[in-house]
This record gives structure tokens, C-alpha cells and sequence, in this order.
């Protein structure tokens, strides 16, 4: 009689004395996902490399779709501040949840139907209701009454406008002009047109906040304090006249 103790396969159903079972943390619904991703892989060519690069560029879509995205300046009308070749970081959801363009925001639009089949980047120098006038004798913009002082961003050499205008700008609608003024296409130049020149709101891609690339003019795009002071449409009573010309 062969009295050799036989081995035996482990009953994985019971658990020696003095041991603890590992717990399943990973539920079915854990274990579902793995699986699909291990599926994922393996169909794959390159597999899991190739799986993680993919992520990765679906993240970057959703990225530049919703939140941020780079425009490169094909022009120098945004000069001296933005130059031609320079990267600018548009931040697409600076003007949601309730936020709107404010006066000195540089902001990238749709340009179609109003000034081209194209994306435009310029400064707001007027918001729905402002009172935009040039120039007071000085030959400075003037919004709602207030003389605004541009010489911070104003490209050198050039002055705030060599073309009159008088508007008010409607409801929902942005007037915008370039910092280069002697070198940009702007609302001025759309006054005749169908929307007057104006940019709505619902156009504004984003707002431009960092010079992004290249690398030695990197920098952040902030609001210049030359329109903090302008006042509300109607908060400054009735408008000067005598200063302006045209």
C-alpha cells in the first residue's frame, strides 16, 4: 500500500488559519475598464505606447477645443507687443460663466462676414455702449468722455488714429483696433461695411494672455491700466465736445 502523502491542488476557497484574505477592491466595474484597455492594447499596433500617445493627444484636443488654445501672429499689426512669428495662449474660457471683453483685452475673434474668412487678433478699445471718439485735441481716443492713454502698448511713432470716427458701439458688439494703428485693418476701416465694423461678442474666440513662443518673449498679455479709469456708458453725464476734431 503506498502510504506517500498525495499533493493536493489549493482550495482557493478556503484560507489557511492565521492568514487574511485580500480583499477584491477593483469591483466588476474596475476590472471591466482593465480589460477593455488590455483589448484596447492589443488590437493596437505598438500597443500600450501607442495607447498612451493617443490619450494623450485626445486630452490635447479637448484641451485646445475648450480651454486653451495657441495662435501664431501672421501680421505686425499687433506691434510692438506681438510680433510677427510670436505664439500667443488664447484662453477660451476667460469669457465664460458669465464674463464678457473688457476695454483693453487683446482678444482673437472669427473674423467672417465682418472682416475676412479668418481669425483677427486686436485690442477692445469699446464695449456695447461705449461712446468711442477720435480724437480729443491732444489726438488721444477718447471713450465715454475719458481720454485714454495708449502710449504703453501704442506702436512707436504712430498716433492713435489718423482716421476720425465717432460711434457707439451696440450692445454685444466689440470695437477693436490694432496696437500698430498705421499697420492694421481694424473696426476704422469697417465703419461702411454691414455691422459697422463692430465684432460681436458671440465671435471672441478667447482672450490672448501669454506670449508663449519664443521662448526670450515669453510673457503675460495683462489689461493696460490706461481704461481703468474710463466709466461707464452713461456714468459720466454729458459728453465734451470742444475738444474733438476731426
Amino acid at each position: 500500500m503506498d502510504t506517500e502523502e498525495q499533493p493536493t491542488e489549493r482550495d482557493r476557497s478556503s484560507t489557511p488559519p492565521g492568514s487574511a484574505a485580500i480583499p477584491d477592491t477593483e469591483g466588476p466595474e474596475g476590472r471591466s475598464r482593465s480589460s477593455l484597455v488590455a483589448r484596447i492594447t492589443d488590437w493596437l499596433p505598438g500597443g500600450r505606447i501607442t495607447f498612451t500617445l493617443l490619450t494623450c493627444l485626445v486630452f490635447l484636443l479637448l484641451l485646445s477645443t475648450f480651454v486653451a488654445q495657441p495662435f501664431q501672429i501672421p501680421s505686425g499689426s499687433m506691434e510692438q507687443r506681438l510680433r510677427i512669428g510670436d505664439r500667443v495662449l488664447v484662453n477660451k474660457v476667460a469669457y465664460r460663466f458669465g464674463a464678457e471683453p473688457r476695454r483693453g483685452d487683446v482678444v482673437v475673434f472669427d473674423g467672417t462676414g465682418y472682416f475676412g474668412d479668418a481669425d483677427y487678433i486686436k485690442r477692445v478699445v469699446g464695449v456695447g455702449g461705449d461712446h468711442v471718439v477720435c480724437c480729443d485735441k491732444e489726438g488721444r481716443i477718447r471713450v465715454n468722455g475719458r481720454s485714454v492713454d495708449e502710449s504703453t502698448f501704442l506702436y512707436p511713432g504712430d498716433s492713435p488714429s489718423t482716421v476720425p470716427f465717432d460711434v457707439t458701439v451696440p450692445d454685444g458688439t466689440l470695437f477693436v483696433l490694432g496696437d500698430h494703428r498705421s499697420d492694421s485693418s481694424d473696426s476704422r476701416d469697417h465703419l461702411g461695411s454691414p455691422g459697422g465694423g463692430m465684432i460681436p461678442v458671440g465671435d471672441v474666440v478667447g482672450r490672448a494672455d501669454w506670449i508663449v513662443w519664443p521662448a526670450g518673449h515669453w510673457t503675460h498679455l495683462d489689461r493696460p491700466g490706461g481704461y481703468a479709469r474710463v466709466p461707464a456708458p452713461g456714468a459720466a453725464g454729458p459728453e465734451k465736445t470742444d475738444g474733438a476734431h476731426g
